[in-house]
């Protein structure tokens, strides 16, 4: 119960569902999920670890401020990582997960884009983060990643409505995920360096 509130207001904070700032109502939570505080309480010890949520004695717990000048400092690691896990996932990932990415590239290839949202396109985007972080087979670089790009998909939900459309960006993943699914690690390695620096220059531009 813990682990299905926790994804449920993880993906609501990362979003922006969940206002920066907003006070988090751990009792209309648990009605709504339909469980107890104590697993509530669980999951918002854990989003707190995430940056996600922050907690103050005696006034409650709070969705965190969206800070732009996070940017720098969570594109600097991303810099680095991204690229590690596209060239591990590239070498180690299992059959299973390299149909599950070859399925999402050819899903992705074959959008209209002009159909699409942003806001689809961004659930596009966590979507091939996280495939792509699982079939590393790291646990930890895992966790890192699935940390540090909610931290950036903040970022760029703040910005969304000042963005052109991003369905280039979002299109860029099908080579991406291609690269992992045929083996490809250079390759990989070298679409999510560029994949990583064209959402923080896409980011600034706006700014």
């Amino acid at each position: 119960m813990a682990e299905q509130a926790y994804h449920l207001m993880r993906d609501r904070l990362v979003m922006l569902d969940i206002a920066p700032g907003a006070p988090i109502n751990e009792q209309a939570l648990a009605l709504e999920l339909g469980i107890g505080r104590t697993p509530v309480r669980e999951s918002l010890k854990k989003l707190e670890l995430d940056h996600l949520v922050v907690s103050y004695p005696r006034r409650g717990t709070f969705a965190t401020q969206v800070d732009i000048t996070d940017l720098a400092t969570v594109s600097e690691m991303r810099v680095v990582l991204e690229p590690l896990a596209a060239r591990r996932a590239a070498t180690t990932a299992r059959p299973a997960s390299r149909a599950a990415l070859s399925a999402k590239a050819d899903q992705i290839a074959g959008m209209d884009l002009e159909r699409v949202g942003n806001r689809a396109l961004m659930e596009y985007d966590i979507d091939v983060h996280r495939l792509i972080y699982g079939a590393t087979g790291n646990p930890h670089l895992e966790e890192t990643l699935v940390r540090l790009d909610n931290l950036a998909t903040r970022i760029w939900c703040l910005v969304l409505d000042r963005l052109p459309a991003i369905g280039d960006h979002v299109q860029e993943h099908a080579g991406l995920l291609r690269a992992i699914a045929d083996n490809l690690p250079d390759r990989a390695a070298e679409l999510a360096l560029a994949h990583t620096t064209h959402f923080e220059q896409s980011v600034r531009e706006v700014l």
